[in-house]
């Protein structure tokens, strides 16, 4: 059973940052794509960044700069660190993971198989 469990969302002011953590659990997933993407009120699921098999990363262009997504050593837990973070950041993220031989680009969540609950993240201006 896969198992993806996000944590760390809260409400900040514009300029400060967050550090979002992502529970990796499941034997399927040893060699994976793992991807951060959020939902704002009345919007489309968007891609944040993705980190693929080989280690590359890939940003959305809105965050490049400002976010970094990374995985921990033991493959067990995805951070999204955010920094000056903008009100047009607010909104439900959710990590995801998809096994290797598939797509999973960032432009694309329908990619992704396995979704957590998410972690609402609000920024005031």
């Amino acid at each position: 059973q896969v198992q993806l469990t996000e944590s760390g969302g809260d409400s900040v002011q514009a300029g400060g940052s967050l550090a979002l953590s992502c529970a990796v659990s499941g034997s399927a997933l040893s060699a994976r794509c793992l991807g951060w993407f959020r939902q704002g009120p009345g919007k489309q699921r968007e891609g944040v960044a993705v980190i693929h098999p080989g280690g590359a990363i890939t940003y959305v262009d809105s965050v490049k700069g400002r976010f970094t997504i990374s995985e921990g050593n033991d493959k067990t837990t995805l951070t999204l660190q955010m920094n000056s973070l903008k009100p047009e950041d607010s909104g439900m993220y959710y990590c995801a993971a998809r096994e290797v031989g598939w797509s999973c680009r960032v432009g694309y969540p329908a990619d992704f198989k396995y979704w957590g609950q998410g972690t609402q993240v609000t920024v005031s201006a």
